[in-house]
């Protein structure tokens, strides 16, 4: 066990962080990872449900990205970049705002088709409190006037196709800042064919935040202090997963927002609880885990809380060695990249 950030980290070459996603969503790269031997197979992502068996529970998180990334100006006419995080009470919206500095109690940014936020508090970080005015039509306005949050990796601004593409196909309640990135691989007819085939279907929310990117900054993780985000499971997700784990079922979760949430509500004797909250939950080696047996993932940036919580499922020297595989086979990384099955 390391409690070592830079025991986290992998030397990765620039040009392997993926820009743009791949032409088709199963048509990425799909590389397996068999914990116990150590086996890594090398194959596409059409080919997961062949590692998949009836009686397996696929949990995903049907968080819908909002296009939260809205562009204004002051009224001197310096540009404002707003990046909405969460919803206040009162109809209002903690933002991250750049440049921040500028922006005190009381001011306005103009926003497209006449609309402004105002400045209503002011947060630590460059956040700020806002309300946006008029407050009529504002979810319709917000689906024309914002782009999607695009992490800061893709260095490119978003696109039309980004609506789709940085969403899956899942994608139902409003909330995420960040796609769950796990899920954009899947199609709809994926999701069918495994149903046909015996394997279970489990539906969670939770709002991926801007805190699935804040870097780890201090060298001991220990004081590394997670981000909260909101989650929701339903009577029916937490009696699928308990139905299938209690017949010896595998539970498979795709993407770290849906092993985060498994784990928050999963209680020491294995059993999953319905509810909603927020969680800050850090997994870490050398946590055991009370839920998930199987995790269907991207690859994370070197030195993340996510690498170190796909280290605690399958061991940091492991996921090293299997990350060090993929630069050397050219795989896709990050949010639009290639994906990993650790069974």
């Amino acid at each position: 066990m390391s409690t070592l950030r830079s025991d986290y980290l992998y030397d990765l070459p620039q040009e392997l962080i993926a820009q743009t996603p791949a032409e088709k969503r199963d048509a990425s790269r799909l590389l397996v990872l068999k914990r116990e031997s150590g086996v890594r197979e090398h194959r596409r992502f059409s080919d997961l449900p062949g590692y998949l068996m009836p009686g397996d529970v696929l949990v995903i998180n049907d968080t819908r990205v909002i296009p939260a990334r809205l562009i204004g100006h002051r009224p001197t006419g310096g540009e404002v970049e707003l990046l909405l995080l969460e919803p206040r009470d009162g109809g209002a919206w903690e933002c991250l705002a750049k440049p921040a500095k500028r922006l005190r109690i009381g001011e306005e940014v103009l926003l497209p088709e006449g609309r402004k936020a105002v400045i209503l508090a002011e947060g630590e970080e460059g956040r700020r409190i806002v309300r946006f005015e008029p407050e009529d039509g504002w979810r319709d306005w917000l689906d024309r006037a914002g782009s999607m949050p695009l992490p800061p990796y893709i260095q490119r601004p978003a696109e039309v196709g980004d609506r789709d593409r940085y969403q899956t196909v899942f994608a139902e309640h409003d909330g995420a800042v960040a796609a769950p990135t796990a899920g954009l691989h899947f199609t709809d007819e994926m999701l069918n064919n495994l149903q046909d085939k015996g394997v279970r279907i489990a539906r969670l929310t939770l709002h991926v935040g801007i805190g699935t990117f804040r870097p780890v900054s201090v060298e001991n993780v220990e004081q590394h202090k997670m981000d909260s985000e909101r989650y929701e499971v339903s009577e029916t997700a937490a009696k699928t997963v308990n139905e299938a784990r209690a017949a010896g079922g595998r539970i498979v979760a795709v993407g770290t927002t849906s092993t985060r949430t498994l784990e928050t509500v999963t209680d020491e004797h294995g059993i999953v609880r319905a509810g909603s909250g927020a969680t800050d939950i850090f997994i870490r080696p050398p946590y055991r885990f009370k839920a998930v047996d199987a995790l269907v993932t991207n690859f994370h940036l070197p030195g993340s809380t996510l690498i170190m919580l796909v280290s605690a499922l399958a061991g940091r020297e492991q996921i090293l060695e299997t990350y060090a595989e993929a630069v050397r086979e050219k795989y896709r990384f990050f949010s639009y990249g290639d994906a990993m099955l650790i069974v």
